[in-house]
């Protein structure tokens, strides 16, 4: 099944948090060490309720529990009235064992803030395809060791809905001979995209500002899944491309590095490319509102609360 392009849906913004609001954690992908969940939930207990289960830290091989558990732990955040935000555990794989048959009627009627990455972009892709925006950001995991200004950013988005400023990027491609761009920030993990667009699942808005990001594929995997989204038609209208950290992406014995891989892939789109933005698996992770208007002009990326 060929990836649906689509018209930007009219974007809504969940409610802002306040001090004291109910929060959920969820674990729908891979299991979370012990002491990495226990210390982002105490940063978070700083300031919200946090509903957590008793069974969140369960685990069967790479899963945290049983499809069963995950997608009723999930289900139960998405509906739940008083539940105002909700927080992955972790990423790595499984959640996309669980989105068929997940409430989302009932979010879209009562919309919350969605949080996570890596595997949690499939949870984003699905807030996307109903106009609602959503946050790729720190898992719980990552919160205990989140910098300050990473910890004051999230905080500002969730509870003041405030834009981002990213400066310094590089340019990889310009085709008018300066990165200039306009459009809704969409997008995420580069092979949680490509898993998605395969399975029929990826819905891109026209005009799209794409942000990618990668952890522990060797270049040609990575040539591999942008080529496929380019065939497949998915990346046909983006207005441009912010590549983030691609951590681990190790050169193989031919010696192709990623920055080689990724500019080329990328360029041969057409629209304007830039590098070094501060988000993925590296030592940076920024949070980028999903569904913000991305506004790049040269070096620098502002990201834009819709309305």
């Amino acid at each position: 099944m060929r990836p649906v392009l689509c018209h930007t849906p009219a974007v809504r913004l969940p409610e802002p948090l306040r001090p004291g609001d109910l929060v959920a954690v969820v674990a729908p992908s891979s299991p979370a060490p012990r002491g990495e969940l226990l210390a982002g939930l105490a940063w978070l207990a700083q300031r919200y309720r946090v509903r957590v289960r008793a069974d969140v830290l369960s685990r069967e091989g790479y899963l945290a529990g049983s499809d069963a558990r995950r997608a009723a732990e999930l289900a139960s955040a998405l509906v739940d009235p008083e539940v105002r935000a909700v927080f992955c555990a972790r990423g790595g794989y499984g959640l996309t064992r669980v989105l068929e048959g997940l409430p989302w009627a009932a979010f879209e009627r009562s919309p919350r803030w969605l949080v996570g990455f890596s595997d949690i972009t499939a949870l984003h892709l699905e807030a996307q395809r109903r106009g609602v925006v959503s946050l790729h950001a720190a898992n719980v995991t990552g919160l205990g060791r989140a910098t300050p200004l990473e910890r004051a950013r999230l905080m500002a988005l969730l509870e003041r809905g405030a834009g981002e400023v990213w400066s310094d990027l590089e340019s990889v491609h310009a085709p008018s001979g300066v990165a200039r761009a306009r459009g809704p920030a969409v997008g995420g993990n580069l092979t949680m995209l490509a898993t998605q667009a395969a399975a029929g699942r990826l819905a891109l808005p026209s005009g799209a500002v794409l942000f990618l990001e990668d952890v522990t594929e060797r270049p040609y995997r990575l040539d591999r899944m942008l080529t496929s989204l380019r065939a497949s038609g998915a990346l046909s209208r983006l207005s441009a491309v912010v590549l983030g950290d691609f951590t681990e992406c190790a050169p193989g014995p031919d010696g192709v590095t990623v920055e080689a891989v990724l500019a080329e892939r990328t360029a041969a789109l057409g629209v304007p490319v830039v590098a070094g933005a501060p988000f993925g698996h590296g030592t940076r992770n920024r949070p980028i509102p999903l569904g913000f208007t991305a506004v790049l002009e040269g070096p620098t990326l502002e990201l834009r609360a819709p309305g």
